[in-house]
């Protein structure tokens, strides 16, 4: 058992590692030597536990996708309970925008990620839509279920509305990291568009505590 766990501690570090790269230099500065000196460690060790670095890009990227789900669920259970649709649909969005520390860092990462992907279309094809689609699907699923309630109507399509809130929350936040407005100011865009979605609801703080 220590075994084990000194092995996935290894791959954590070196991940990590990585992310932060991405987050601050951007990933075509993320060779495999540079990873190492960042986690510390030699370029063999690396080498060890990462074969290619696809490898370990796939490796960071799922563990990036493993932190921004559990912010999703402290947002999620900040919404009150038992959540509803529009809770966790208003959680979900509302913690994907980068409005503190953690979800700037998690919104530049994911970012770089686009970017590598933009010259190697290849991880895409992999990899790289399968978190989107996923959560994506997931949003459809909670209007779907606020559609049959009647919080959302009928003549909603809840894929295409899904699809729609998900890639706006993502504008946001890049107009966020660009500078063309606050935090404050995107999730006031957000609160806009549901209100349309499910009608005016009493204005609440989600953030977690």
């Amino acid at each position: 058992m220590s075994t084990r766990v000194d092995h996935e501690q290894r791959r954590a570090q070196i991940a990590e590692a990585l992310l932060r790269i991405a987050d601050t230099q951007g990933l075509q500065a993320a060779s495999m030597r540079v990873v190492a000196a960042e986690a510390g460690v030699s370029l063999r060790l690396v080498q060890y536990y990462f074969h290619t670095k696809d490898e370990l890009l796939m490796d960071a990227l799922a563990r990036l996708s493993a932190q921004l789900q559990v912010r999703m669920q402290k947002w999620i259970a900040a919404a009150g309970s038992p959540p509803n649709p529009r809770s966790i649909v208003t959680a979900i969005l509302s913690s994907i925008l980068p409005t503190d520390a953690e979800s700037r860092r998690i919104t530049r990462t994911y970012a770089a990620y686009y970017t590598l992907v933009l010259s190697e279309p290849r991880l895409a094809e992999q990899h790289g839509t399968t978190y989107p689609d996923m959560l994506e699907s997931f949003l459809a699923k909670q209007i779907r279920a606020a559609r049959q309630s009647g919080d959302v109507s009928a003549e909603r399509d809840p894929e295409l509305t899904a699809a729609g809130l998900l890639a706006m929350t993502n504008g946001l936040g890049s107009s966020v990291l660009g500078g063309q407005r606050s935090g404050e100011a995107a999730l006031a865009v957000l609160s806009h568009h549901l209100d349309e979605l499910f009608g005016p609801a009493a204005a609440t703080d989600l953030s977690p505590r």
